[in-house]
């Protein structure tokens, strides 16, 4: 009887749904017939290939009594603003919707405030994306449909806050919204769709209602797992099953909105810009991104870990998936996100100026961003206006370019999952922030590699970087070994490579040939808790560099240092006066071949406190630390079983980045396409751009480089520069865009070098 009821309510629904939409049809707005911003001229690029500059007022349920419609269109004229979001509906419309059960914002009254704002933007030429909140509801709907509702293994309802939480597998995706997207394309023509809460229950929570068991059982012939065991192979099933559904959502919103409103009328969704988040949201990027014609980020903000740099980074990891022919609009927040957050106070301007440009530098497209209509704190209203003016007047070297970097840092979204489990944090994110981290100070350019890209991408780096790389698949391997074959060399830490595509320990490291190093024994790898203490340890350990050479620095001698053995190898250049760097996570023994070096080994922990027990009980070991190899293809092969670039990441210790970039350095040969001499903390980002070369340098250097926000901008320099010349760029011409002027450039050996006086906040070199 309940299946009889629920299909008979779905009838109904479906059938008012229809009745509805033709009705509103018949009563098509006069002002449809004004210009249209998304109809491109003859020739040129679709509208979410040319709008390079969004805004968006983030409409609280409030805003209604209150939005002053005219100040914002003479706002989107100031900011130069090409393309705005607007909220229409999902949680709530802001439009007079007749779709059963999609509720009026509070304070809508009988104003149509979606409809004006879509009037008046495409009045005034500017695109229109018409925003969605599309995974929560409120109890009336929650009383008509619960078999539409998320449930755990209880039967009770999720909830947020007072929200009853949707099932993306329910006909509440299905059919209800599909349902409200016609609605709004029959009425209003928007040029598109996105949705801030799009794909559901996050990966914390598991969802037992009827759908979800039924389509579960249906695609692996089992029922859904109980609880969370990355071990178990039922559960790695509902791992990739939800990732598969929301891009079943993705496919299937896509399919509504260009059949009812053309092939460009596109639905977009939003995503985010950690890598982390969309594994905790089932968001494939690599899937998305094969189908995006555009993606929408909802990134906005640093956190102090991270730093600005994160911004541009992001930038360069996506559009390394979805192409740099393709925009990638990222909502920059005007008031206080991140910690604290207060939605209704200005963001500290250098903060947000900051944010937008090392977004900006690393190939993302603006987009101010304000919670609510109406502000008291009204700084905010003039944050955007500079930058936004100065992206015009240069948006000729921001799009349609290709960067250039010699040095390649491997990522996967398989290996957040899989190998870092419940502990992603430390096992993979520290690892990837210390490594770029090092990279960035050193002003080495890089680019994030997705795994699958290697055979792909991989011919335009000298190098590799595996940060404590676990989980591979054996292509993934194969693709590593094929890069190394053809002379490319490689940098791998910690477990790389030790564990297969699921997370499940292999009895070797999959590269031990490359390594010149196999695992002692093999069952240590199986023992979890044994990983997540390795990876969260802070031992008092050390690493002892070889040969030692204290016997010849001055200082206290008392007759027992060893004799010196010879010269250290280049990449310990800068360690001359000590025998050992501080590291403090914990070794286990590892076999090395005999054409190995071993320029470094393990000291295990001894007491700190009290200080009187502080010294060395083994001070010294055969367990390696840094082991360097050759490759056949004639490649340089660094192996780190002591993951310093996790310890980088997590210690900020001097000696652990100048370490990596010294390994970097040797891997690559020195062959880096750019060199950036000069005080300062600089995010370098060098694009080929047809017959020139563009040069962003962000200055990053402040009382709040490393905790936010910014208060003030320390200028830097002078700056002296040295950039390697492709074929097709002949460097007789060197132009400062935020300087505004030319400086005198010599070129020599294939390298144009020239100085960049003072930088305040970024600087835009091109090169032609």
């Amino acid at each position: 009887m309940k299946d009889i009821l629920a299909f008979e309510s779905r009838r109904d629904f479906l059938k008012k749904t229809a009745l509805a939409t033709t009705a509103l049809a018949m009563a098509e707005p006069s002002w449809l017939a004004a210009k249209d911003a998304s109809a491109p001229a003859s020739g040129t690029l679709p509208w979410y290939r040319r709008t390079l500059r969004w805004g968006q007022t983030n409409i609280t349920e409030i805003d209604p009594t209150r939005y002053d419609i005219a100040w914002w269109r003479q706002h989107w004229k100031r900011t130069l603003t090409q393309g705005i979001v607007v909220n229409a509906g999902g949680i709530v419309a802001y439009y007079p919707s007749r779709v059963p059960l999609h509720r009026p914002a509070q304070h809508l009254g009988g104003r149509d405030l979606f409809g004006e704002l879509c009037r008046a933007a495409h009045e005034d030429g500017v695109v229109v994306f018409a925003r969605m909140d599309s995974n929560r509801a409120h109890e009336e709907f929650y009383r008509a449909h619960p078999d539409w509702f998320a449930i755990d293994a209880a039967g009770r309802p999720y909830k947020a806050g007072d929200l009853f939480i949707t099932c993306v597998n329910s006909p509440y995706y299905d059919e209800h919204i599909p349902a409200i997207l016609r609605e709004i394309i029959e009425l209003y023509r928007p040029e598109g769709f996105t949705d801030n809460s799009w794909s559901g229950l996050g990966r914390g929570t598991i969802c037992f209602c009827d759908n979800c068991r039924k389509k579960f059982r249906e695609r692996t012939g089992q029922e859904i797992p109980r609880a969370k065991n990355w071990n178990d192979p039922t559960y790695r099933q509902w791992i990739r099953w939800n990732y598969d559904r929301r891009l079943e959502i993705w496919d299937l919103n896509n399919r509504i909105t260009k059949a009812a409103g053309g092939a460009d009328c596109i639905w977009a969704g939003m995503n985010s810009g950690s890598i982390s988040g969309q594994c905790q949201s089932f968001r494939d990027y690599q899937g998305i991104c094969q189908r995006a014609d555009i993606i929408m980020l909802d990134h906005q903000s640093r956190s102090d870990a991270s730093g600005f740099q994160h911004n541009g980074e992001a930038g360069k990891l996506i559009h390394g998936l979805l192409g740099w022919e393709k925009l990638i609009p990222e909502s920059m927040a005007m008031y206080q996100a991140g910690r604290p957050t207060f939605r209704l106070a200005t963001k500290p301007a250098p903060e947000a100026r900051m944010w937008m440009l090392d977004g900006i530098a690393g190939g993302l497209q603006p987009w101010w961003h304000h919670v609510g209509a109406y502000h008291e704190d009204r700084r905010m209203y003039r944050t955007a206006e500079a930058v936004y003016r100065w992206h015009q007047a240069n948006e000729e070297f921001l799009v349609n370019r290709k960067p250039i970097a010699s040095v390649g840092v491997v990522w996967s979204q398989q290996n957040n999952d899989f190998f870092g489990r419940d502990d992603a944090d430390v096992l993979v994110e520290l690892p990837w922030r210390g490594a770029t981290q090092a990279l960035l100070r050193a002003r080495i350019p890089y680019l994030p590699v997705q795994a699958d890209h290697i055979d792909r991408d991989g011919s335009q780096f000298s190098v590799l970087v595996l940060p404590n790389f676990g989980a591979m698949s054996d292509a993934q391997v194969a693709s590593v070994r094929r890069f190394v074959e053809h002379g490319g060399s490689l940098l791998a830490t910690g477990e790389s490579s030790r564990f297969d595509e699921w997370g499940d320990p292999r009895p070797d490291f999959a590269l031990a040939d490359l390594f010149g190093a196999q695992v002692a024994d093999p069952r240590r790898a199986s023992d979890e808790a044994r990983r997540k203490k390795a990876a969260n340890d802070t031992a008092h350990t050390y690493l002892r560099l070889s040969p030692e050479r204290r016997a010849l620095v001055d200082g206290p001698h008392i007759g027992t240092e060893p004799a010196v053995a010879g010269q250290r190898h280049e990449v310990l250049r800068g360690f001359e006066e000590t025998d050992i760097l501080p590291f403090g996570g914990i070794l286990e023994p590892i076999r090395v071949e005999a054409n190995a070096q071993v320029l470094m080994t393990f000291i295990p922990a001894f007491p700190i406190y009290p200080p009187e027990t502080a010294w060395m009980r083994e001070p010294k070991t055969d367990i390696p630390g840094l082991i360097l190899n050759s490759a056949r293809g004639g490649g340089h092969i660094v192996f780190m079983p002591a993951d310093l670039d996790r310890r980088f990441g997590r210690d900020n210790l001097p000696d652990h980045g100048d370490l990596l970039a010294n390994l970097v350095h040797w891997a690559a040969k020195d062959k880096g396409p750019l060199v950036v001499e000069g005080p300062g903390l600089i995010d370098c980002h060098l694009y080929r751009q047809s017959d020139r070369l563009i040069l962003h340098l962000v200055n990053l250097t402040s009382a709040g480089t490393w905790r936010q926000p910014v208060h003030e901008f320390i200028p830097v320099g002078p700056l002296q520069v040295s950039v390697k010349l492709p074929p097709g760029v002949r460097g007789k011409r060197v132009s400062l865009r935020v300087a505004g002027k030319d400086v005198t450039a010599k070129t020599t050996a294939g390298r144009i070098r020239f100085e960049v006086k003072s930088i305040l906040d970024h600087e835009l070199v091109v090169i032609r």
